[in-house]
């Protein structure tokens, strides 16, 4: 069955959805490499929340997610991609990914990091990103 989605110019209002969204999708990778904190996961995104470069990933009309890319002059930062556990598992995420690329490509390369061991790093190097290197947290991958 095919799912519905489309994107919409994330506000200033929905900063805070979007802090919680990111705190229960990050939880669990948080808490496995020992980093879990109950604010700072909260914090980090409100203190850097770039409305002008983020979409909500709307799903059959509920806001089920984000994405942001942070334009910066040697690449392009795919951050904050965070989709309702709800909807995983649908290729929604493959998707929006791919269409946020092509609506934003340019010269510059995407760049996006996850954290070590987490599964979204499968969805992103099957969009074509590649492994760039690694820290004892995160894996930073790129895509041309």
């Amino acid at each position: 069955m095919a799912v519905s989605w489309a994107l919409r110019p994330a506000l200033v209002g929905d900063a805070h959805w979007m802090a919680e969204l990111r705190a229960l999708v990050m939880r669990p990778d948080l808490e496995r490499l020992g980093r879990w904190s109950e604010t700072r996961v909260r914090t980090r995104f409100l203190d850097a929340y770039r409305p002008e470069f983020t979409w909500v990933i709307v799903v059959d009309g509920l806001d089920a997610g984000l994405i942001a890319v942070r334009p910066e002059p040697d690449a392009q930062w795919i951050e904050h991609f965070y989709l309702a556990s709800a909807f995983h598992g649908r290729g929604i995420g493959g998707e929006v990914l791919v269409h946020v690329m092509n609506l934003t490509r340019d010269a510059r390369p995407f760049r996006i990091d996850v954290m070590q061991g987490s599964p979204a790093r499968r969805l992103y190097e099957r969009t074509g990103f590649v492994f760039q290197r690694e820290d004892a947290i995160d894996v930073f991958l790129s895509a041309s």
